[in-house]
């Protein structure tokens, strides 16, 4: 019913920058918040950043100053601007949206398939 599709991962040089793109499709009635969750091989999953649906964010403290999660609530899009990269950033990060289906009042969790990044020393 709903589809989350990431883009922009990719290899980089530590100190470089990347931006994740996640645009949600389908039956959408709203989105209440979205983020971005990654993983390390050998690791959990781990939050990196949210958003409400009112611009409220919150942060890992590992990403603090060099992360910045934004999005645009018309394009059903959240973004993942990630500066000043560093090795431990490698993981597959993964868009989490919180949705609410059109002709209902429950919200589900939906998950992207994921997108690489690797921050080589």
């Amino acid at each position: 019913q709903v589809q989350l599709v990431e883009s922009g991962g990719g290899l980089v040089q530590a100190g470089g920058s990347l931006r994740l793109s996640c645009a949600a499709s389908g039956s959408i009635f709203s989105i209440n918040a979205m983020g971005w969750y990654r993983q390390a091989p050998g690791k959990q999953r781990e939050l990196v950043a949210a958003i409400t649906i009112g611009g409220i964010t919150n942060y890992a403290d590992s990403v603090k100053g060099r992360f910045t999660i934004s999005r645009d609530n018309a394009k059903n899009t959240v973004y993942l601007q990630m500066n000043s990269l560093k090795p431990e950033d490698t993981a597959v990060y993964y868009c989490n949206a919180v949705v609410r289906i059109v002709t209902t009042t429950v919200s589900y969790n939906y998950w992207g398939q994921g997108t690489q990044v690797t921050v080589s020393s």
